[in-house]
């Protein structure tokens, strides 16, 4: 749309570049092996699909800004601030009309890493609760040092990842409490379906088992096709990751001795 929108505005003989589609004219005029005609036309094609790909970007990021926005979490429950009401009104009109399932994606701020002192104090805290008081003090101290000497260093690796993984934990925990898990996967990790919860239509198995197979299956067309909503959260403007939908199908765990 914006590049016919161009080329509509160099046809009527308008200038929507500001002088930009003149010099890739003049760029191209260097060569010598295009006509004038078709030279506007690549300079208009040029200068819409850069101004189609720079909207993009901006929207993109200033999306992404306006996700880093954290203060509708701490307001009243009920009451909703002006400025966020302000925010809301922002991440809606920069999110379209109909995201699609990972339109979010690209747009999701990154996770925090949060400062060492932080950790140290939240662990032990969850830790005193479960610690004879002798045990706390010994672990208390053995925290403080952590703080202070093998701390910062891991803390400057961790920082260091998050600037170029969108979450810094998700590998980990894919493999070390996922795929290195060897507790049951039925109840603990894999999810499962069933046929019963509101109505049996029949009581031939291989009737159910078809039914169910045809509704896996149409629920996979939709999800390829990204006509699943993505979670929104505080009234349909705050999107949730949907990256848990990557690998629903065609994804297979191999079992392995320490780790699948």
């Amino acid at each position: 749309i914006v590049v016919v929108g161009v080329m509509s505005t160099m046809y009527a003989k308008i200038d929507p570049s500001l002088g930009i589609i003149a010099k890739i004219n003049r760029t191209l005029d260097t060569t010598g092996c295009m006509s004038s005609q078709t030279k506007n036309v690549v300079s208009g094609v040029l200068f819409g699909t850069g101004l189609w790909v720079a909207l993009i970007i901006t929207m993109r990021y200033s999306l992404k800004v306006l996700l880093s926005y954290h203060g509708w979490m701490f307001a009243q429950h009920g009451k909703i601030s002006r400025a966020t009401r302000i925010w809301m009104g922002l991440v809606k009109i920069f999110s379209g009309r109909k995201p699609m399932l990972y339109s979010f994606q690209t747009s999701l701020p990154r996770l925090p890493v949060p400062a060492v002192k932080d950790t140290v104090d939240r662990y032990l805290e969850s830790v005193k609760p479960l610690m004879k008081e002798s045990d706390f003090k010994r672990m208390t101290v053995l925290a403080q040092d952590f703080a202070v000497s093998l701390g910062p260093k891991l803390q400057w690796y961790l920082k260091l990842k998050s600037w170029w993984a969108t979450n810094y934990v998700s590998d980990w925990w894919e493999e070390y409490v996922y795929l290195r898990g060897r507790g049951p996967l039925m109840v603990n990790s894999n999810y499962y379906a069933m046929d019963l919860l509101y109505v049996m239509p029949t009581q031939i198995q291989a009737a159910r088992a078809g039914n169910s197979i045809h509704a896996i299956l149409l629920y996979r067309r939709r999800l390829d096709r990204e006509e699943i909503k993505p979670i929104l959260l505080l009234g349909s403007t705050v999107p949730l990751c949907s990256a848990q939908w990557e690998r629903m199908f065609n994804t297979s765990r191999i079992p392995g001795e320490e780790t699948d």
